[in-house]
């Protein structure tokens, strides 16, 4: 299945017949389908499946793809969602990282560039690097801007999600407010979102790893600590964006550890990165200095650092508690720079959580390391952009603008 159609729950429609965008969407499966497969499958006349599909292949988002078995007479073509039909630039900033990549309309990476850089340098520099990088990457793939069907955005920090921009974000200076969409939009001509960098690994970890699964916890373990949340299958903000913001969620053990975002006691404070690298006497020229220097300490076994580890696990399991309590998920996922080179931290975070939660809410109830590794935070931005770009409504838009086509 493809990351694009498990994120956007494409399948075949119940209720009112299709409009081309509807089309389109039955065909995400990745299944290759006859005019007569749409026309049994929607229930529409022959003639509209007819001009439907001619309206996507004019667009580039179906193509042909070989033909059917003949029942008599000449063999019926069969047509295929085309994933290169245009890419996507997705970008994923860390407080001291930042990747871009370019993808086809499944998400599927074909380029990419990383670079260490401080979120703390602010929005201009940041952003700066991100379209500098951009023709380099379309030039390397043979493609121009012409081709982009939108870009994401994952930020390390609250944001607004349909403004997209940053609300006080704690490790962002000169961040908060800031019109990223705007700035973003006037450099390079494509749809722009912006959404939380957690929530963008959630997205790309469900549409990877757990596609079928309606009910997943992304929490993300390093300079800081945060939560994306997948319910019914579907990316849950809240209200104005900030739904899954644990790393400030008061922590039993936090008493007075001052947090970057002005409170004590947050669990960000004594289990992050940073937090840990303090207790155990790390230096940290940068947090990602920090890091490295805490898996290598644990790789050699350093009983201290194994302790630590396993102290935040056990604090990042109590918040966990209460939300295995509010929301039920099926599958927590632990993932960031920490997580993905602490097993002890697994270890803890399991620990308390099947302890303190009720058997009917921990049952069927896994808590895995992530498997996307690197790449969620840019596989979740890329699907955030084409979900937009081919949500039914968007497609009709398009089919309307360029043959005429409308959705009724």
């Amino acid at each position: 299945m493809s990351q694009a159609t498990a994120s956007t729950g494409a399948g075949p429609a119940v209720g009112p017949p299709p409009g081309g965008g509807n089309l389109l969407s039955l065909m995400l499966d990745g299944q290759p389908r006859t005019r007569a497969d749409l026309i049994e499958l929607t229930g529409l006349a022959r003639s509209t499946v007819a001009v439907r599909i001619d309206g996507l292949l004019s667009l580039g988002l179906l193509q042909p793809s070989g033909r059917s078995r003949s029942t008599g007479g000449r063999p019926p073509t069969r047509f295929a969602f085309n994933r290169d039909a245009r890419l996507v630039l997705a970008a994923d900033f860390g407080a001291t990282h930042g990747r871009v990549a370019l993808t086809d309309l499944t998400a599927r990476v074909v380029a990419e560039q990383t670079a260490e850089l401080r979120i703390a340098d602010g929005p201009e520099s940041v952003l700066g690097w991100l379209v500098q990088i951009a023709p380099t990457l379309l030039e390397s793939v043979g493609r121009t801007v012409d081709d982009l069907a939108g870009i994401g955005i994952g930020l390390p920090g609250p944001v607004e999600h349909h403004t997209g921009r940053p609300v006080k974000p704690p490790i962002m200076p000169g961040w908060d407010g800031f019109d990223v969409v705007g700035w973003v939009r006037q450099r390079i001509d494509a749809p722009v979102l912006v959404d939380n960098d957690v929530n963008m690994m959630a997205l790309g970890e469900h549409s990877v790893a757990y596609p079928d699964v309606e009910h997943l916890v992304f929490v993300k373990v390093a300079t800081g600590i945060g939560a994306g949340i997948i319910s019914g299958r579907r990316l849950h903000r809240g209200a104005q964006g900030s739904a899954g913001d644990l790393g400030h969620v008061q922590s039993p053990r936090g008493g007075d550890a001052l947090c970057d975002c002005g409170n004590t006691g947050c669990l960000e404070a004594i289990a992050s990165s940073r937090a840990i690298a303090q207790e155990i006497g790390v230096a940290q020229a940068t947090a990602t200095d920090a890091t490295r220097a805490i898996i290598e300490r644990l790789g050699g076994g350093d009983r201290e650092t194994i302790a630590a580890i396993r102290r935040a696990g056990r604090d990042i399991g109590e918040v966990l508690a209460s939300c295995v309590s509010l929301l039920n998920p099926s599958v927590i996922v632990l993932g960031g720079a920490l997580a993905g080179g602490a097993p002890s931290l697994l270890a803890g975070v399991r620990e308390v959580i099947y302890a303190r939660s009720l058997p009917l809410a921990t049952g069927d109830l896994s808590v895995v390391p992530a498997q996307t590794g690197e790449h969620a935070g840019v596989v979740g931005a890329a699907t955030m952009a084409v979900q937009q770009f081919l949500a039914p409504e968007s497609v009709d838009a398009m089919l309307a603008r360029s043959v005429g086509l409308t959705a009724s």
